[in-house]
C-alpha cells in the first residue's frame, strides 16, 4: 500500500498541501491499512517537499505504521558511493532512529558494489533493500535494456549481481507493466528473490494478473497499489483496499 500524499490526492481528500496535510493523509492511510495489508510504502518525496516539517510529518507516519505492526518500505531511491551511501543507510535502516524503515529502495547505476556499505548495514540489522531493476516508466527502458560489457542488459545484470552475492537483504523492483523477458530476465531468475512491483492500478497492470505476470516469483512478490486505492478518498479507502485484496484472491 503506497502512502503518496501528492497535491492532487490531498485536494481530493480535503486536506491542505502542507506538511500537516501530508501527515494527516499518512496517518489515515496507516489506520486503514492496519490489519488489512502487510506493508506500506511511503513515497519520501511527497514529504520531503515540505522541508524539515515534512520530515517531521513522515517520522510521525513511520512511527504510527510501526505501532500498527506494518512493515515499512521507504521509497527513497537512494544511491551513491562510499560514506554517502553509508549515511543513507544509517538514516533509513538504523533501529530506533527517527526515519527507521524495514527496507529502502535504492539505485545501483554506479554498480551494485557501490551499495556495499548499505548492503552490509542491511545484513547486520535484518533490514532490506529493493534495487531498481526494470521499472514501469517508459523513459527507463532504453537505459535498463542497454547491454553491459558482460553481454547482459543492465536490468538482467543487476539480477545476476544480486544472485552472486551472499546476502539475504536484497530484492528487486520490477514494474508490473514490464515484460521481464524483453530485458533478458527469465522468470526463474527471479525465483527466491523478493520483488517489489509497482505499476498496478492507474499505470495499467491488473492485480488479478499478478500471479500470471510473475509466475514462480509470485510467492515473494509485493504487488504495490497507490493511486488506484488512495483515489477512493478517506471514506472509501477501506473498501478500496478490500476490493484490491479481492482481486489478488485474498
Amino acid at each position: 500500500m503506497g502512502i503518496d500524499p501528492h497535491v492532487g490526492l490531498l485536494a481530493g481528500w480535503g486536506l491542505p498541501a502542507t506538511a500537516a496535510g501530508a501527515r494527516e493523509f499518512g496517518l489515515r492511510v496507516v489506520d486503514a491499512a492496519a490489519g488489512r495489508v502487510g506493508v506500506v510504502k511511503p513515497q519520501v518525496a511527497f514529504f520531503e517537499r515540505y522541508g524539515s516539517a515534512g520530515y517531521t510529518a513522515l517520522e510521525d507516519v513511520l512511527a504510527a505504521a510501526r505501532s500498527a505492526g506494518l512493515l515499512i518500505i521507504a521509497d527513497g531511491k537512494r544511491g551513491d558511493i562510499g560514506t554517502t551511501v553509508e549515511a543513507y543507510g544509517e538514516a533509513w535502516l538504523t533501529p530506533g532512529w527517527p526515519l527507521e524503515a524495514d527496507a529502502l529502495t535504492v539505485v545501483a547505476y554506479q554498480g551494485l558494489g557501490s551499495l556495499e556499505p548499505v548492503i552490509s548495514q542491511a545484513d547486520s540489522t535484518g533490514k532490506g533493500l529493493f534495487v531498481l531493476t526494470a521499472t514501469s516508466n517508459p523513459e527507463a527502458e532504453s537505459t535498463q535494456r542497454a547491454v553491459r560489457a558482460d553481454g547482459r542488459s543492465l536490468a538482467a545484470g543487476i539480477v545476476a549481481d544480486i544472485r552472486d552475492r551472499d546476502s539475504q537483504s536484497l530484492g528487486v523492483v520490477i514494474g508490473a507493466t514490464v515484460e521481464p523477458g524483453a530485458y533478458g530476465i527469465a522468470p526463474s531468475d527471479l525465483t527466491g528473490l523478493p520483488v517489489l512491483s509497482p505499476g498496478f492500478g492507474v499505470q495499467g497492470a491488473a492485480l488479478a494478473d499478478a500471479a500470471r505476470l510473475f509466475g514462480p516469483a509470485y510467492a515473494l512478490t509485493l504487488a504495490n497499489v497507490s493511486r488506484s486505492v488512495l483515489g477512493a478518498g478517506p471514506d472509501g479507502l477501506v473498501a478500496a483496499i478490500m476490493s484490491a485484496k479481492g482481486e489478488l484472491g485474498e
